[in-house]
C-alpha cells in the first residue's frame, strides 16, 4: 500500500533545485540507444516489441530512498528487453517530489511522462484542460489493449479516472486487498508487560497504565523508553484511532472528511475532537507520548523502533516489523481494539481507496505518445502488473503451474523493506479474482487480512468519503480552502496535544476555521458525496 492523495501545494522554488532534479537520473540511464522520434506508424501493437527500432522516453518518477535508481532495476529491464523502449529516468526523492514536480509544470520543462506521477485531482484538471498533459482515451482505444479489455469488463475503473469533462487525464491503479481501509494497528512491547505482571489492555484506562508502568519503572534499564510512538499526521500509523475513540473516527489525516449518518463532517471541528485532544495532552503531561511527536515522520518511526536498546512501549503502524525488525517483533503483540471511557469500540474507515488515478500522466512535450502508452499498457497485463507491484519473477516470485509463488524474503531485510528495493508499483490492477489462482497474496498481507477480519472489522464504521472526482470549479475551491485549512489544523493540534490549551482556544479556533471556508468547503463535499451515491443507487 501506499499513500496516493497527498495535496499538491505549487512552490516557488529556486533554478538550482530545477537543475538538481532535471539531472538526477543514474548514469546507465544517460546513454540514449536513439533519438525519440514519432514512430507510431511501426508500433507493435499486440506483440513484442513495441518497436523494431529502439526509442527512448524521458519519464520524471519519485523514488523512496531504498530503492534503486528505477534504470538498474531488474523489473525495467526485463521491460526493456520486451519493449524495445528504453526508460531515461529523473528519479526525485519522495520527499521532495511534489514540489519539484509542481516546478516542472510551472517552468514547462516537461519529460514525456509522470510515472507514480501523483497528480492530485486539482492537478489532473488543470494541466489537462489546458493542455499540459493529453487525453488518453484514444490512446487507450488504439493502443493499449490490456487496459481497454480491462475498462470493457470493469467499467467502474473506468468511471473512477474519467474527468467531469469526459476526458481520462491518467491512468488507473487497484489493488482488490480490501487492507487499506484499515491503516493503523497498536503494537505493545509483551516482554516488558510480562516483566512488570500486567496483561495485554483491553480498555483505554489499562492502556494508559501500562503505558505509565513502562515508564516509571524504567523497564529497559536505560532510561530511554518511549512509552508510546506513531507517524503525527501521517497516512498511515496516525493518531486517526485514538482520537476517534471518543467518537470522531478521523483516519484518513489527509483531509479529515467523515460522514455520519450521510453526513459530510468535518472531525477536527466536532466537540468529540475537543474532548480527545484534551485528553491526550493530560498523556503527553504524564511522558507517555513521545517527546518528538510533532515531527515524528515514518522513517524517525522506524529509526526509534530500531535502536540498540529497545525503546518502543507501543507504536501505531500497519505492520510492525516494520518499525522494530523481524527479530525484535517476537517482544511485541498487537493490541486488540480498545474500549473506550465509556466502554465502547469505536474504529474508523478511511478514505482511502484501492483504487487511485494518479499512476501514468503523458505530457503534451511527448512525440511519441502511441509508444508510450503502449509501453505504459504492459502493466495492465496480469503478471506484469503483479510484477510491478511486487516484484519480478526470480526475484520475489516462482512460477509453478501458471501461478506466481512467493520466494522467501532474503535474510537481513522486511517484506515490506524488500519491496521496495525491487518493485517501483505504476499503473497497475491487480483484482481480486487474481488472488490464489494467478498470485499467492503475500504472507504478511495473508496475517494482516486475518488480524482485520478478527480484531477490527466488526467494529468499524460503516460510512465513509468515497473517491469523489469533483468538478473544476469545484476543486478550485476545495484546494484555495484546503491548503490553509491543513496547515492550520496541523499545527494547532500539535500545540493541543504537547502544551495544552484547547477548552481556550476553541471557540476562536471554530471562527478561524469559518474564515478560511470550512463551510463552503463542506458544503462542496456533500453535493459531491450526494451526487456520488445518487450515481450508485
Amino acid at each position: 500500500m501506499k499513500k496516493r492523495y497527498a495535496s499538491a501545494l505549487t512552490l516557488l522554488l529556486t533554478s538550482s533545485l530545477l537543475v538538481t532534479a532535471c539531472s538526477s537520473s543514474n548514469d546507465s540511464d544517460k546513454k540514449s540507444d536513439s533519438p525519440a522520434t514519432n514512430a507510431a506508424a511501426d508500433i507493435n501493437v499486440t506483440g513484442y516489441p513495441i518497436v523494431k527500432d529502439k526509442v527512448t522516453l524521458k519519464f520524471v518518477s519519485p523514488k523512496n530512498p531504498l530503492a534503486p535508481a528505477y534504470g538498474d532495476m531488474t523489473f525495467f529491464k526485463n521491460l526493456e528487453t520486451q519493449s524495445n523502449v528504453h526508460i531515461e529516468w529523473n528519479n526525485i526523492p519522495g520527499d521532495g517530489y511534489q514540489e519539484k514536480k509542481n516546478l516542472l509544470l510551472a517552468t514547462n520543462d516537461l519529460p514525456d511522462a509522470f510515472y507514480n506521477a501523483g497528480f492530485t485531482d486539482f492537478d489532473l484538471i488543470k494541466y489537462g484542460t489546458e493542455g499540459t498533459i493529453i487525453p488518453l482515451e484514444d490512446l487507450i482505444d488504439q493502443y493499449m489493449p490490456n487496459l481497454k479489455a480491462l475498462f470493457e469488463k470493469r467499467p467502474d475503473l473506468k468511471a473512477i479516472v474519467t474527468a467531469p469533462d469526459g476526458h481520462i487525464y491518467s491512468l488507473p491503479y487497484a489493488e482488490e486487498m480490501n487492507l487499506i481501509n484499515m491503516p493503523n494497528q497498536m503494537f505493545i512491547n509483551k516482554k516488558w508487560l510480562d516483566q512488570l505482571n500486567l496483561p495485554v489492555p483491553t480498555t483505554l484506562q489499562e492502556y494508559h497504565d501500562a503505558l505509565k508502568a513502562f515508564k516509571d519503572n524504567n523497564v529497559n534499564g536505560k532510561g530511554t523508553v518511549v512509552p508510546l510512538s506513531w507517524w503525527f499526521q501521517g497516512w498511515c500509523g496516525n493518531e486517526g484511532d485514538l482520537l476517534g475513540m471518543f467518537g470522531a473516527p478521523d483516519v484518513s489525516t489527509d483531509d479529515h472528511r467523515i460522514v455520519k449518518d450521510g453526513k459530510v463532517e468535518y472531525s477536527l471541528a466536532l466537540p468529540e475532537y475537543k474532548e480527545a485532544i484534551a485528553y491526550y495532552h493530560n498523556w503527553y503531561e504524564e511522558g507517555l507520548i513521545d517527546p518528538e511527536i510533532a515531527t515524528m515522520d515514518a522513517e524517525k518511526l522506524k529509526a526509534k523502533g530500531k535502536t540498540a536498546d529497545e525503546t518502543l512501549g507501543s507504536f501505531i503502524w500497519w505492520e510492525g516489523p516494520e518499525i522494530v525488525g523481524e527479530d525484535r517483533m517476537k517482544d511485541y503483540v498487537l493490541m486488540p481494539p480498545l474500549k473506550n471511557n465509556e466502554g465502547e469500540i469505536v474504529i474508523g474507515k478511511t478514505n482511502y481507496s484501492e483504487y487511485s488515478r494518479d499512476s501514468f500522466v503523458i505530457t503534451r512535450a511527448n512525440k511519441n505518445p502511441e509508444i508510450a502508452a503502449r509501453w505504459a499498457d504492459q502493466l495492465y497485463d496480469a503478471k506484469t502488473g503483479i510484477q510491478a507491484h511486487w516484484g519480478p519473477i526470480g526475484e520475489v516470485y516462482k512460477e509453478e503451474n501458471g501461478k506466481l509463488v512467493n520466494l522467501p524474503v532474503p535474510a537481513g531485510t522486511t517484506a515490506g523493506e524488500y519491496r521496495i528495493k525491487v518493485a517501483p508499483g505504476g499503473p497497475t490492477a491487480i483484482t481480486k479474482d487474481q488472488f490464489g489462482t494467478l498470485v499467492d497474496m503475500e504472507p504478511r498481507a495473508k496475517q494482516r487480512l486475518e488480524e482485520l477480519e478478527k480484531y477490527y472489522f466488526p467494529y468499524q464504521v460503516k460510512e465513509n468519503y468515497p473517491s469523489v472526482f469533483l468538478s473544476a470549479e469545484d476543486l478550485d475551491k476545495v484546494n484555495q480552502i484546503e491548503t490553509q485549512l491543513k496547515e492550520y489544523t496541523k499545527q494547532m493540534k500539535a500545540k493541543w496535544l504537547m502544551d495544552g490549551g484547547v477548552e481556550k482556544d476553541w471557540d476562536g479556533y471554530l471562527k478561524k476555521l469559518d474564515q478560511i471556508g470550512l463551510k463552503e468547503l463542506l458544503d462542496i463535499y456533500q453535493k459531491g458525496y450526494d451526487q456520488f451515491q445518487k450515481n450508485n443507487a
